[in-house]
C-alpha cells in the first residue's frame, strides 16, 4: 500500500525526513517496501503558457507553439489535440530529463526547429493506468495559479514521498491512512488531529424511501445503504486526484473517486450504485443461483456458482459482493442518482470466490484482512458528506440498514508481572498505562492486574501475548535487554535417518551424481507416473499454476524435468539424483496425505568422461546397478539384494526395468525409461532408479565391523559351465554360493557365450572362484572337494554341463 506522506503530515505534526519515518515504521511495525520521491530522477520540466497556436505546414495534426516559461518564450512543436492558447502546461526544457532517463534536446520535426517538450503526465513518471482519461490523449493542462517557470512537480503532487508498505495479514488496520496515522502516533507519543467530514442530510426524501435492502447476516453481518440526489458527475477536483493517483488508483469521475478516497483514508471498501438502473430499487445480498452471470466493471464476464455472495437487484447479480461492482449499474457521466454501499462481509467466502475467479482488488484484500466493523458509518457518512459537496447532490434522510453488527469493544486482562517476564524488563505500571494511551487503549488497573479495553480498529487484539507485542515494540525492540537462552548444555546429534540420508548423499555423490532439488508440486499426469504403491492424487485447491496443481508421488518425473531443461541447452551427460518426500493417500477421505522419504536418481549420456585412449561409452542397466547395489551395500542393508525383471510399470522400458528386493521386500526400481515416455518428456535415453528411503531407513543394518585381511595366499580356481538359456546368472552363483562352503570368498563373471560352438537353447558362462583360510594355508585338495562340490550340485540343480 503506497501511503503519500504529506498526507500522514495533514494529521500529524512530523518534520523528521520521509526515509526516518518509514524506517520508524519497519522496526514497530509492518514491512516497507521502499521509499520514493517521484521527482527523483527529473529535471528542468516547468510551467509554461501557450501563447501562440499555429498549424505545422507539412503535418495535419502537428502544432507549432509558442511557449512562454518565464524568463522567455520557446518555440515547441507539439501533437496534442488539446493544446491551445491560454493553457498552463507542462514544458520539458533543452536538456531536461523525463521518464525512463530521456533526455530532451533541441530538434527539428519536420523541418520546423523544437525547443523542447509539452509533456503528458506519463511521459513525466506517471503510470499510464493511473492517468485520468480526460488527459490520456493529450498533455496535461495545469490550474491558472501555476507561477511560469516554477518546477511543476509541486503541482503534481510528484514533490510527496511515497512510502510503501507491505501489511501483514494481522495488521489490516495499516491497510489504511488513518491506521498507519494512530500507529505512528503512539509510535511518537503525538496527538493526531485527524479530521471526520459531518454529513449533512439536505435532501427532501429518505433513504428508505428510495431503495430497500435485506441481507443474508451470515454473509453481510453490516450492511448500509445511502442515497445523493441531483449528483452532477464531472472529474474530481486535482487534490483528489492527486491523492488517487499517489495511492495507485485511476481517478474516474466524482462520486467514484469519493469512494475510492474513503477506501484510502478509513480502509473501509465502498460501493457505489446507479439508483435508476437498479431494477425495483432494491438490493440483497445473498448466495448467487446455479446459472446467474454477471458483467463486472473491468468489463469480464463471469458464471456465478452457488456459493458464490452476491449484491442482487430485483432481477440479477449487480455486484461480487465485497470485491467488484457490475457494469449494469456503474456511475456513468448520465447519472442523477446515487446509492452508496458499506458493509462488512464474510472474509472467508469472500476469499474463497476471489481467488476462484482470480479477481484482487482493493476493496477484496481489505475484507480479506479485516475491517473496522465500528467505522462503517464515519465512512459512509464522510462519503455523502463529500459527494454533496463535490458533486452538488442532496444527501437523502438516514442510513438504510439491512443488518447491523453489535460493536462491543473485547477486554483483554494481563498483569504487569507477566508483561516483564515475557520482555525481560522493569517497566512501571505507569509506563506499562502509558503505552496503552499512546495506542488509545482504555485502561483498568488493579494492583499488579490491567484490564485493556482495545478499540475496534485493532481487531488483531485477543489475548495478553498480542499485549505483550503491544508494549514492545512502542517501548522498542532496541531497548529490551539482551540476554543469553538459560538452557542446559548439549551436544548436537543427526538422528539414525538423518545419519541414513546423509550418507546416501555422500555416496551417490562419490559415485558422479549431483544433487538436485524438485517442486513438490507438479501436474496430476506427472503424479501418477512411476507409482510404487497405489495411491489417490492430492490436489490444491487453489493451486498457483496448473503445473503445479498435485503433491508429487514420485521423485523420477521431477528429475526428467531437470533432464529435459538440461537436454534442451545442449548438456547431454546428466546424472542426478534427488531425496524428498512423496505423498500418498488411500483413501479419498483423508485430509492429510501420508508422507514417505524417498531417493531417486537418474542418468542420461555418458557418466564417464572420454580420453584420448577409449571413448565415452552410453550408460547402461548395469552401470547403474552397480550404482544402486553399492549405495545399499554401503548402507549396510541386513539381508540379501536381489534385481527381478518386471514389466508392471507402464512407464519403464519392459524389456529393461527390474524390482529392487531386499531379503525378499520391495524397496523400489530401476530400468530404462520407456522411450515414449522419453519422447514426452524430450529426454534422450535415460536410466532410472527409486528407492522407497524410508523402509529402507527401518529395515535391520548390520553392525560396522572389519574382516582381517587373511597373511595366507588365496587360491584362484576356473569353472565353465553350459546351461540353457533360461536359468540365470543369479541362480547359478546362489548354488555357488551355496555349495562352496567357508572357504569360498568371492565369485566373478569373467565370460558369457552362447555362440555356434555351444547346442542350441544354451549359453556358456565362465566363473573365477576366489578361496581363502584366514587361519592357515590352504590345501589343494581342500578347495578341490570345494569345487567338485560346486559342479556336482550344478549338474544336479540345473542340469549344467561342466566344460
Amino acid at each position: 500500500m503506497k501511503i503519500s506522506y504529506k498526507w500522514l503530515q495533514e494529521y500529524l505534526d512530523l518534520d523528521l525526513p520521509a526515509q526516518e519515518v518509514a524506517e520508524k515504521i519497519e522496526r514497530s511495525s509492518v514491512e516497507v517496501d521502499s521509499v520514493k520521491v517521484p521527482m527523483d530522477g527529473l529535471k528542468k520540466i516547468v510551467v509554461g503558457l501557450v501563447t501562440k497556436v499555429e498549424p505545422h505546414p507539412d503535418s495535419d495534426h502537428l502544432h507549432i507553439c509558442q511557449v512562454d516559461v518565464g524568463d522567455e518564450s520557446l518555440q515547441i512543436v507539439c501533437g496534442a489535440p488539446n493544446v491551445a492558447e491560454g493553457e498552463k502546461v507542462i514544458v520539458a526544457l533543452p536538456g531536461s530529463r523525463i521518464a525512463n532517463n530521456v533526455k530532451i534536446k533541441r530538434s527539428k520535426m519536420r523541418g520546423i526547429e523544437s525547443s523542447g517538450m509539452l509533456c503528458s503526465l506519463d511521459e513525466i513518471g506517471l503510470d499510464k493506468e493511473v492517468v485520468p482519461n480526460e488527459w490520456a490523449d493529450g498533455i496535461y493542462l495545469l490550474p491558472d495559479d501555476a507561477v511560469l517557470g516554477d518546477a511543476v512537480f509541486s503541482y503534481l503532487g510528484m514533490d510527496d514521498a511515497l512510502i510503501n508498505i507491505d501489511v501483514t495479514p494481522n495488521r489490516g488496520d495499516m491497510l489504511s491512512i488513518y491506521g498507519t496515522v494512530k500507529d505512528l502516533a503512539a509510535i511518537y507519543n503525538l496527538k493526531d488531529h485527524f479530521n471526520v467530514r459531518s454529513v449533512t442530510e439536505n435532501g427532501q426524501q429518505a433513504t428508505d424511501t428510495e431503495i430497500t435492502a435485506t441481507a443474508n447476516p451470515d454473509l453481510a453481518p453490516t450492511y448500509k445503504l445511502r442515497v445523493i440526489n441531483n449528483v452532477l458527475i464531472k472529474p474530481s477536483p486535482r487534490w483528489l486526484q492527486i491523492k488517487l493517483w499517489q495511492a495507485g488508483i485511476k481517478p474516474i469521475n466524482n462520486v467514484v473517486d469519493v469512494t475510492n478516497y474513503v477506501l484510502w483514508k478509513y480502509g473501509q471498501p465502498m460501493h457505489s450504485y446507479d439508483l435508476d438502473k437498479i431494477n425495483g430499487q432494491h438490493l440483497d445480498v445473498r448466495y448467487a443461483k446455479a446459472g446467474e452471470t454477471i458483467t463486472t466493471l473491468d468489463e469480464k464476464s463471469y458464471e456465478l456458482n452457488e456459493t458464490d455472495m452476491v449484491v442482487a437487484d430485483k432481477n440479477q447479480p449487480v455486484g461480487i459482493a465485497g470485491i467488484m461492482g457490475g457494469q449494469q449499474t456503474e456511475i456513468t457521466n448520465e447519472t442523477t442518482n446515487v446509492v452508496l454501499e458499506a458493509a462488512v462481509f464474510d472474509p472467508i467466502k469472500l476469499r474463497k470466490t476471489a481467488r476462484h475467479y482470480v479477481i484482487r482488488t482493493e476493496a477484496s484484500q481489505r475484507f480479506e484482512r479485516g475491517i473496522n466493523v465500528g467505522g462503517v458509518q464515519q465512512a459512509i457518512d464522510e462519503a455523502a458528506a463529500l459527494i454533496s459537496e463535490l458533486a452538488n447532490g442532496e444527501v437523502a434522510k438516514g442510513t438504510l440498514n439491512a443488518t447491523e453488527l453489535e460493536s462491543v469493544e473485547p477486554v483483554v486482562s494481563t498483569t504487569l508481572t507477566h508483561i516483564n517476564k515475557v520482555l525481560g524488563t522493569e517497566l512501571s505500571m505507569n509506563q506499562v498505562v502509558d503505552i496503552f494511551d499512546r495506542l488509545g487503549f482504555t485502561t483498568d488497573v488493579e494492583n499488579d492486574a490491567l484490564a485493556v479495553k482495545i478499540p475496534l480498529r485493532r481487531w488483531d487484539i485477543h489475548e495478553a501475548a498480542d499485549l505483550d507485542e503491544e508494549v514492545a515494540r512502542i517501548y522498542g525492540y532496541d531497548n529490551l535487554p539482551v540476554t543469553l537462552p538459560d538452557t542446559d548444555g548439549m551436544v548436537g546429534h543427526l538422528t539414525e535417518p538423518q545419519k541414513l540420508a546423509r550418507s546416501a548423499r555422500q555416496v551417490l555423490e562419490g559415485l558422479g551424481l549431483t544433487q538436485a532439488i524438485s517442486y513438490s508440486l507438479t501436474t496430476a499426469k506427472k503424479a501418477g507416473m512411476f507409482l510404487m504403491q497405489p495411491s489417490l492424487a492430492t490436489e490444491l485447491k487453489w493451486p498457483m499454476t496448473q503445473d503445479h496443481a498435485v503433491l508429487r508421488m514420485n521423485l523420477i518425473s521431477g528429475l526428467l524435468d531437470d533432464v529435459a531443461y538440461n537436454n534442451a541447452r545442449k548438456v547431454k551427460d546428466i546424472a542426478l539424483y534427488e531425496q524428498g518426500r512423496v505423498f500418498y493417500r488411500n483413501d479419498a477421505d483423508e485430509v492429510r496425505p501420508v508422507e514417505v522419504e524417498h531417493l531417486a536418481g537418474a542418468i542420461s549420456g555418458s557418466l564417464d568422461q572420454a580420453g584420448w585412449n577409449q571413448k565415452a561409452l552410453p550408460v547402461d542397466f548395469y552401470q547403474l546397478k552397480g550404482i544402486v547395489n553399492q549405495l545399499l551395500i554401503n548402507l549396510s542393508i541386513s539381508g540379501e539384494i536381489e534385481y527381478v525383471a518386471t514389466d508392471e510399470l507402464p512407464e519403464m522400458h519392459p524389456g529393461k526395468t527390474a524390482k529392487i528386493l531386499v531379503h525378499g521386500h520391495e524397496v523400489g526400481f530401476i530400468g530404462e525409461v520407456h522411450p515414449s515416455i522419453a519422447k514426452q518428456f524430450k529426454i534422450a535415453p535415460t536410466y532410472v532408479f527409486e528407492l522407497n528411503l524410508q523402509e529402507i531407513t527401518n529395515m535391520p543394518k548390520n553392525d560396522n565391523q572389519y574382516q582381517l585381511i587373511s597373511k595366507y595366499p588365496t587360491i584362484k580356481r576356473d569353472i565353465a559351465i553350459e546351461v540353457a538359456k533360461e536359468i540365470s546368472n543369479e541362480q547359478i552363483i546362489s548354488v555357488i554360493k551355496k555349495r562352496g562352503g567357508k572357504l569360498l570368498n568371492s565369485i566373478h563373471l569373467f565370460d558369457v557365450y552362447d555362440g555356434d560352438k555351444v547346442a542350441a537353447g544354451q549359453k556358456s558362462l565362465a566363473y573365477s572362484l576366489v578361496f581363502v583360510n584366514t587361519k592357515e594355508t590352504l590345501k589343494d585338495e581342500d578347495v578341490n572337494a570345494a569345487v567338485d562340490k560346486i559342479k556336482k550340485h550344478l549338474t544336479e540343480e540345473l542340469s549344467a554341463t561342466i566344460r
